[in-house]
């Protein structure tokens, strides 16, 4: 028996180990296509997120140097100037119009004719050139968005701008992006205010009698017949 055992144990050859790690043959051929991807992807998101990120593509906080210092906290803070004197398309188009000149000098050709700071308005005037004013809320070229659509329907320009009468230098101050977007399509009603205060930058709901925000919300929902879409269409076209 022990004969025959050790003759067993003997013959068995011995079994080949697989190895721990093997490449597919097609490897071969890809291997130069995965290791640009290996090498270019890392940094590629990297510095996509670096721009995605930067204060000029979420825009808060972007409050661009402007070729004049103008301060709206005096204007429209302490002058009271309403927002629609200088923006005048604001309610009639789909773009807030940046003033020309000639709405400057409609005060300034009496008003501070001496003033060093408003030398570049007066170049603009006699030379019949445009200043060239940096814009501050800008949205992506695929999004639409109609001013005359929001302020004709209760939306006053703080909900968007913030208050603006307290600025020297203006500032992207709300997001504007999709999502905060959707939500007040969602629920409006805590954002609308009369039409007569759409540039009352201190007015809030209890201002009017009897009202909270939610319930003015309703009734001007209601009054207006606003019913917002979230259809992606809305605003992508």
């Amino acid at each position: 028996m022990n004969g025959a055992t050790s003759m067993t144990e003997t013959s068995t050859a011995p079994v080949a180990e697989k190895p721990l790690f093997f490449f597919p043959k097609w490897f071969n051929k890809a291997w130069w296509i995965i290791l640009p991807i290996a090498l270019i992807g890392p940094p590629f998101f990297l510095t996509l997120a670096w721009f995605g990120l930067n204060h000029q593509s979420t825009h808060v906080g972007y409050a661009p140097k402007q070729p004049v210092n103008y301060s709206h906290t005096i204007h429209a803070g302490q002058l009271g100037i309403d927002c629609r004197y200088c923006h005048t398309d604001v309610e009639k188009s789909g773009q807030a119009n940046i003033p020309p000149t000639e709405t400057c000098m409609a005060c300034h050709s009496m008003i501070g004719t001496g003033k060093g700071s408003l030398e570049r308005v007066r170049e603009s005037w006699n030379k019949k050139t445009p200043i060239e004013w940096v814009k501050v809320h800008r949205l992506p070229d695929f999004v639409y968005f109609n001013h005359s659509a929001h302020v004709n329907r209760g939306v006053g320009c703080v909900s968007c701008h913030g208050r603006v009468d307290q600025m020297d230098v203006v500032v992207h101050e709300k997001p504007l992006s999709m999502a905060w977007c959707l939500e007040c399509h969602r629920n409006p009603a805590p954002h609308l205010r009369p039409i007569e205060e759409l540039t009352n930058m201190t007015w809030k709901p209890t201002d009017t009698a009897n009202e909270t925000a939610e319930s003015l919300g309703k009734a001007l929902m209601a009054k207006y017949n606003l019913k917002p879409s979230t259809d992606c269409s809305t605003c992508h076209r």
